[in-house]
């Protein structure tokens, strides 16, 4: 039984975005069981407090289509297959999820009604509404558009009060920390710094969404056990990309 939103988090409503590339582990491909548990365990803690929760998982860790495109696959074609292996990530992390007792419903851009849901934006809503956990998967269901574009996208229509991006770093920095000792972490960065110097965060066109709908992007470190509860009770390290 899910408590009502209190004092704990100002927010009740939430989508969280991770990469494919985070469901692997150390593996280097696939999908590594231990962590895609471990990233449910997270999701749990945080819909347990009453917050409702919608997720967009890349497909990075199977096939990404702008790779299959630069080896010389028609990028339309790429970017189906790329869609597919998001689906695939999603019914892992169902399955994963309702493991520990979390209703889930993987809902697809792309009809595929034998394993997801088709999108209806109400039904999914309502979905929110009763405590279930929401997967969006395969995109927006059009090539060229990144599933950072379709979390924004799917942000925005489901009314969700921030975009919690979960990293292998702990917020935003002026270059990547991994190879500079002296990069820099933002506490705070505007939408239109992001664009202009580049920064990483997510695409172009999903800044731009989030900015035109004042949706805040939240950045942290998917790798910080407790990371994602603890920053919705304000606590812990992060980077919030807002005006």
């Amino acid at each position: 039984m899910t408590e009502t939103p209190g004092p704990a988090t100002k927010y009740k409503r939430v989508l969280l975005k991770i990469s494919g590339e985070a469901l692997m582990g150390s593996q280097g491909y696939g999908l590594h069981p231990p962590t895609v548990e471990r990233i449910a365990q997270e999701v749990k803690t945080v819909r347990d407090l009453g917050v409702e929760i919608c997720m967009v998982i890349g497909g990075g860790n199977i096939f990404r289509g702008l790779q299959g495109s630069a080896q010389g696959m028609e990028r339309t074609t790429a970017d189906y297959m790329g869609m597919l292996a998001t689906v695939m990530n999603a019914l892992a992390m169902q399955s994963a999820l309702e493991d520990i007792g979390v209703f889930t419903r993987v809902i697809s851009a792309i009809r595929m009604d034998e394993v997801a849901e088709p999108y209806i934006r109400r039904r999914a809503v309502r979905h929110l509404e009763k405590g279930r956990v929401c997967i969006f998967a395969a995109g927006t269901g059009n090539p060229y558009f990144t599933t950072d574009t379709a979390a924004t996208l799917r942000a925005n229509e489901m009314s969700c009060e921030a975009i919690f991006k979960g990293t292998k770093v702990d917020g935003v920095y002026d270059k990547d920390p991994a190879k500079h000792a002296d990069a820099k972490r933002y506490d705070t960065v505007s939408y239109d710094d992001c664009l202009a110097q580049h920064l990483g965060v997510m695409d172009a066109s999903a800044i731009a969404l989030a900015r035109d709908n004042d949706l805040p992007i939240i950045v942290f470190s998917l790798d910080e056990p407790g990371g994602f509860k603890g920053i919705l009770a304000g606590e812990g390290t992060y980077t919030i990309v807002r005006d």
